[in-house]
């Protein structure tokens, strides 16, 4: 009996994230571990694609992550209105260039309610 506990405990951990919460994972952490750090490093508002694909290509080979997995999570920031593109060229928002000054460590959900502060 032990057994076929362990077996159901198991199954429940291995639950498959559905198509909304995956999403939402690929954009946090394309934003934090990819993007912001990036905007810190080059110390302004905007990067080219070329820096984008070196700090990915460095984090996927520090983590053993698929380059592949982070093409939606840049697509997905863009439609949502963190990142805007002209041609190879990307920049933040506007409202979140105050933190980039300060150099703060800035998360996903705060990002996301900067954002949305001006929609309101």
């Amino acid at each position: 009996m032990s057994t076929k506990s362990s077996v159901e405990a198991s199954a429940k951990e291995r639950r498959v994230k559905g198509k909304h919460a995956s999403s939402t994972e690929n954009r946090r952490m394309v934003w934090e571990k990819i993007i912001w750090p990036l905007i810190l490093d080059v110390n302004r508002s905007y990067f080219n694609l070329k820096e984008y694909h070196i700090k990915r290509d460095e984090f996927c080979q520090t983590y053993k992550i698929q380059p592949s997995k982070f093409a939606s999570g840049v697509i997905s920031l863009t439609v949502k209105g963190i990142l805007t593109r002209e041609k190879n060229i990307y920049s933040i928002h506007y409202r979140l260039i105050p933190y980039m000054r300060k150099r703060v460590y800035l998360k996903y959900g705060l990002v996301l309610r900067e954002i949305r502060h001006l929609k309101c």
